[in-house]
């Protein structure tokens, strides 16, 4: 299988390097690092949609987990799969999310927030039934949140499918909460 290598140190600079000294040596960074250009903002956007104020961490987990099912994204269903436990999101709940019976498992936010993750990975475009109901539940801000937190993982998703970034032989977040990693 053709993929895109993760780039060694010696291929980046010491700028990126202390960039990525500080952070969890998850192959996802690494990976981006190979555009030098777009390195820091991706990790920028990341952290402001990780730690934005409407939206609590556990339904933002719950909606990233519904972006990495509805695009088969098993890094980024693996690496917040760990960040939703240390959240809140039970076992029984992650388990529901990855074969799909997350509505009925999750509690009405949580099933919103998945909802809202599936029909703007799978359609673009949210439907009006949905964001009327985002808007209700967490106002004009909060449903910004959401769609661009669920847009900015549907980036990168795809980025990590398409380059095939391999998947850490352990879990590496341990007991780290989105919080921890902006």
């Amino acid at each position: 299988m053709t993929t895109l290598p993760l780039p060694a140190d010696d291929d980046l600079s010491p700028e990126t390097r202390q960039v990525l000294d500080n952070l969890p040596p998850l192959n996802v960074f690494r990976a981006v690092a190979s555009v030098p250009a777009s390195f820091v903002p991706f990790l920028q956007l990341g952290g402001s949609v990780l730690g934005g104020p409407e939206i609590d961490a556990r339904n933002r987990e719950i909606a990233i987990l519904g972006v990495a099912r509805a695009t088969g994204a098993a890094y980024e269903r693996a690496q917040h799969e760990q960040l939703a436990r240390n959240v809140g999101v039970s076992a029984d709940e992650i388990a529901a999310i990855r074969d799909g019976d997350a509505e009925a498992a999750l509690d009405a936010d949580g099933a919103l927030a998945f909802a809202a993750a599936t029909e703007i990975s799978r359609d673009v475009r949210i439907s009006d039934a949905t964001l009327e109901r985002l808007i209700e539940r967490w106002g004009n801000a909060g449903a910004a949140e959401l769609i661009l937190c669920c847009a900015y993982y549907n980036m990168v998703s795809r980025f990590l499918e398409s380059a095939r970034v391999p998947l850490e032989d352990e879990e590496l977040l341990g007991d780290a909460t989105p919080d921890n990693l902006r």
